[in-house]
């Protein structure tokens, strides 16, 4: 039986070992275990058990000499020692010992010029789909000459990890050490670990070795022009619905490289939310749900196989996996020019941010550090107002390089190319959640359209003392008494009010997470109210 090479990893006595299986010998192969069922469109439903999303406290980096200099340790970048992560790793290959193995072989970054080989070891079937779908897929050709991997991934979602004698903090770890060029997955099913490990790892390798911009967001290009954007943006905020436009071409909706030539994908697929998703309003995520896509914790009726998209039951994360091919309107390879424009994206759900503001390359590098969004009232537990969130470069949990690296690599680019850079609020007008009403799509698409096309560049502006943000006073097809936010209330006090405290929110949180950095970059955010 041919093993390829996995007995390097201690894996001893596979029963079986499978090699890039299509999707549709792994989607047998995960019926056949009984992993998962199928559903009315086709597509491999599973459901992942306790861990339904993302499992911040149970991810470690391996503390090594050759690292420990340049990660940014604390509460998302947490260390491991090299004992320990050899303990578990040895564990977890003797547990696949006498199993079933699926081996996926395949790269991560469209650019030919700075693609990485990642090699993953699952347990399970569905697993290796999800990764196959994720990821880019080699040609045969590719497969043959596929040579060693520079990454390999270990994702056994059945061992489950002691915590008191493995010295981690529950069943579950997610473990990377970049100078192995080795990552362990265990006592988690969810997917969304494996396609996460490899953005922290790319994180870690693009700016150290090819000083790659890694960033956590979509992109789109003009097919016309060739003019590419890229959408920064934490969950809720929209940057799947606002980069997938059907006039435009989707270079991918979640993470990218950008080099001195343009932006690229890392991956060949998508991971997208199904919570409500509505056939009329995501036409393109809906029918991507089909044969060849993993769906994880979306409520199935047993009988019809149909989806019930409203059902949180299980959680709120539901999720796709599907290769980018599935969207109609999918650039491949996923590479484009030099972006013309940065949005970034945040769901104001207090109501005070404009809808859209243009940033200079020191509010530009400000705002990409701060990563801001807000939370919902009722959305959880005791939360009765909106919360600020501030996710340091629109994605914390997966950069371990101090946050001034990726800061000062985003300014260097903006000056460089000249590249424009917008704060696009897709949350509320005319009052808080609650109060307010939700910023229209078509207004939101109308705003970006302009700021791509050039039509800003000649509006007339406003400055914004407080959030210390150009405003444009019109756009095309958007009503002008919402450029400005304050305009939009009817209680004037408590716009000032509610807008002085989220200026106030802003500089606590940049105080305290990041007092070092310049001073012409803290003194590009909000100020005091006058």
């Amino acid at each position: 039986m041919e093993t390829y090479g996995i007995e390097k990893l201690g894996i001893i006595g596979a029963k079986t070992v499978y090699r890039n299986l299509t999707g549709a010998q792994l989607t047998e192969a995960a019926l056949r275990r009984g992993e998962g069922t199928l559903s009315n469109t086709g597509a491999l439903v599973v459901t992942t058990g306790k861990y339904t999303g993302r499992s911040p406290d149970d991810k470690f980096i391996v503390d090594t000499p050759g690292v420990h200099d340049v990660i940014a340790w604390g509460k998302a970048n947490k260390p491991i020692s090299r004992e320990k992560f050899d303990a578990i790793k040895g564990k977890v290959a003797a547990y696949l010992q006498n199993r079933e193995v699926f081996i996926f072989d395949g790269r991560a970054g469209a650019d030919p010029a700075y693609t990485k080989k990642f090699r993953v070891v699952n347990e399970l079937a569905s697993q290796n789909l999800f990764i196959h779908q994720l990821l880019i897929r080699p040609t045969k050709e590719e497969l043959d000459h596929y040579g060693e991997p520079d990454f390999t991934i270990l994702s056994a979602p059945g061992f489950k990890c002691d915590p008191k004698a493995d010295g981690v903090n529950s069943e579950a770890a997610i473990m990377i050490d970049y100078e192995a060029h080795m990552i362990v997955i265990c006592g988690t099913q969810y997917a969304g670990e494996i396609k996460k490990a490899v953005f922290s790892t790319l994180n870690y390798v693009m700016p150290l070795e090819k000083n790659i911009l890694p960033m956590h967001c979509s992109a789109n290009m003009n097919p016309e022009t060739g003019d590419t954007a890229v959408f920064f943006g934490l969950s809720g905020t929209g940057k799947t619905t606002l980069s997938a436009d059907p006039q435009l071409k989707l270079i991918g909706d979640d993470e990218h490289g950008w080099s001195d030539q343009g932006i690229f994908n890392f991956e060949g697929g998508c991971y997208a939310k199904c919570i409500n998703l509505d056939k009329d309003a995501e036409p393109e995520i809906f029918g991507a749900i089909r044969f060849g896509s993993l769906v994880e914790n979306v409520v199935m009726d047993p009988e019809t196989r149909e989806f019930d998209f409203q059902d949180d039951s299980l959680t709120e994360n539901t999720r796709v996996g599907y290769p980018i091919d599935f969207i109609s309107n999918a650039e491949i390879p996923g590479v484009g020019g030099i972006p013309k424009v940065v949005v970034f994206l945040t769901a104001d759900a207090f109501g005070v941010l404009p809808p859209i503001s243009r940033l200079n390359q020191d509010a530009a590098m400000y705002h990409f550090v701060t990563g801001f969004t807000a939370k919902l009232a009722g959305t959880e537990r005791g939360v009765v107002e909106p919360q600020p969130t501030f996710s340091t470069l629109f994605g914390e949990p997966f950069m371990p390089l101090a946050p001034a690296r990726y800061a000062q690599m985003l300014g260097e680019r903006i000056a460089k190319y000249n590249t424009k850079v917008y704060l696009v609020n897709t949350g509320w007008s005319g009052g808080p959640y609650g109060v307010g009403s939700r910023m229209k799509l078509r207004y939101t698409r109308a705003m970006i359209a302009a700021a791509l096309n050039g039509t800003l560049d000649s509006a007339e502006y406003k400055h914004d003392g407080l959030f210390n943000v150009d405003v444009p006073q019109s756009c095309p097809n958007v009503p002008a008494e919402i450029m400005n936010p304050r305009d939009t209330w009817a209680d004037k006090k408590a716009y000032d009010e509610t807008a002085n405290k989220l200026a106030g929110m802003f500089r606590d949180n940049f105080a305290k997470k990041y007092p070092d950095m310049p001073k012409n970059i803290i003194a590009a955010g909000p100020r005091a109210a006058e």
